[in-house]
């Protein structure tokens, strides 16, 4: 049994029925000592599956996206000390136990980890309101209101694109968001049983980790440094992102993707806007819209304030003409840039390893 961070609680473990040992009085006396051993070590295993034995426990909890879960099973170890928080702020004073290293630049796969660590403790309505409460690109803390809110319609892992909606410090992380963010599921124990999410993924930078040491200029005060330097809290072991949770296809989760449903959208909080389109079916068919974007422009889509990525696409442009000098996101475009997801390929070689 593992101990330290992350490590099970093993009287809690010892506690659960399906953890303990038959000490039937009718017992045989004569069970030689290779096999009470035998028993001891099956003991400590299963004591070790966390997730898998609390699954099975909760297995007829109805998950989030009950079509698209696959098996009620989860991999994520949880850490057995009870967390406390109730509000983001909480989340935020673990800032300094999350982030040992360095700063929070490009690791926001550390907030991610921390929650997901923890999810046990947690009903699914904690889970998701905490995991408001920082930006994926910056790794800021945000409080989450109607104004940073934004509506996106981004690709999956798997080359499809799902709609849904993110919590940022600011506007440019939105065109970051669309140059390196896809989207894949995972499932996560609740005090409520499993349910599948879908996160926010980004490409494995230690898919080629000598390029965190490479040199480069900042746009901001033409300063030459690295992103070992700049991003410290982006390490790797052996081809891994040291502190990552990695999604169903591998890639480390940096936030949740909250879904928005596709009932009912509306525009400015009336039935549809003045072109009879639907706020949810415009994001669809975003690159078609030829109304003139109105940044900070507040739609209401199936009662959830947002504002629409469209919005910023000219900003987008003209930051990314200006070489990406505005917003938070340049040490995450250069982190997420190094291992860029390929949602092509990856359906190539999945389709391969089913023919074989």
């Amino acid at each position: 049994v593992q101990s330290g961070r992350g490590a099970m609680n093993f009287e809690t473990k010892i506690a659960n029925p399906t953890c303990t040992l038959d000490k039937s009085p009718n017992r045989k006396t004569y069970i030689s000592e290779k096999l009470i051993a035998a028993r001891m070590v099956a003991f400590v295993i299963v004591c070790t599956l966390s997730c898998e034995s609390q699954a099975s426990s909760a297995s007829n909890t109805i998950p989030v996206n009950s079509s698209e879960v696959a098996s009620l099973t989860c991999d994520i170890r949880q850490v057995s000390t009870p967390w406390k928080g109730e509000n983001v702020k909480d989340l935020w004073a673990e800032y300094h136990n999350i982030f040992r290293f360095g700063n929070r630049n490009a690791a926001s796969h550390l907030w991610a980890t921390f929650l997901l660590e923890r999810s046990s403790q947690m009903t699914p309505q904690q889970l998701e309101y905490m995991f408001s409460g920082f930006c994926a690109v910056s790794g800021s803390p945000v409080r989450p209101n109607d104004y940073n809110r934004y509506l996106l319609n981004l690709g999956t892992v798997l080359g499809g694109s799902r709609i849904g909606y993110m919590h940022y410090c600011c506007w440019p992380c939105v065109c970051d968001t669309q140059d390196f963010i896809r989207v894949d599921t995972k499932n996560v124990i609740t005090k409520e049983g499993i349910r599948q999410y879908h996160f926010a993924v980004i490409g494995n930078p230690c898919d080629h980790p000598e390029k965190l040491n490479e040199p480069f200029v900042q746009p901001f005060g033409y300063r030459e440094t690295t992103l070992s330097f700049e991003a410290r809290e982006v390490r790797c072991q052996d081809g891994k992102l040291i502190g990552a949770t990695l999604s169903d296809h591998g890639y480390p989760i940096i936030s949740m993707f909250f879904n928005l449903s596709e009932q009912n959208p509306t525009g400015m909080g009336q039935e549809h806007n003045a072109s009879g389109t639907h706020a949810l079916a415009r994001t669809v068919q975003s690159q078609s819209r030829t109304d003139v974007p109105q940044p900070g422009r507040i739609l209401q889509v199936s009662g959830v304030h947002v504002q629409d990525e469209y919005e910023w696409k000219d900003y987008c442009s003209q930051r990314a003409a200006a070489g990406f000098n505005s917003g938070m996101g340049e040490i995450f475009r250069k982190v997420a840039a190094i291992s860029p997801i390929r949602a092509q390929q990856k359906q190539v070689n999945e389709i391969s390893s089913l023919i074989r």
